[in-house]
């Protein structure tokens, strides 16, 4: 269960990352309320899933799975432009979170 928690907290860290640039200095009001709510359940969901996965890998899954989401994200709403290098770097990433969950021992 706590996998599942973090993969969720990763997919909200993505969220409150596009919110925060959304929220232009937090001056429009639903992108900041968007912002608030899914940092305070990214981060609560890390601390939950940290109880039972090791710091370093979950720190690193979380992170690794906000920034390839947050990219991809960007990419399909063209705030971003799309390349096969970001691409295969995304996709290293992603090979690397992975990996990360392969070999994770318990506490």
């Amino acid at each position: 269960m706590a996998w599942v928690i973090l993969i969720v907290s990763g997919v909200l860290e993505a969220v409150w990352a596009t919110a925060l640039g959304r929220s232009e200095g937090f001056t429009k009001l639903w992108p900041s309320v968007v912002f608030f709510v899914a940092l305070v359940l990214s981060m609560g969901g890390l601390a939950w899933a940290m109880r039972d996965i090791s710091t370093g890998t979950a720190y690193a899954v979380w992170v690794g799975i906000g920034a390839a989401l947050t990219v991809i994200w960007a990419m399909i709403t063209g705030d971003t432009d799309v390349s096969w290098v970001k691409l295969a770097l995304i996709a290293g990433l992603v090979g690397c979170v992975v990996g990360l969950k392969l070999v994770d021992g318990s506490h």
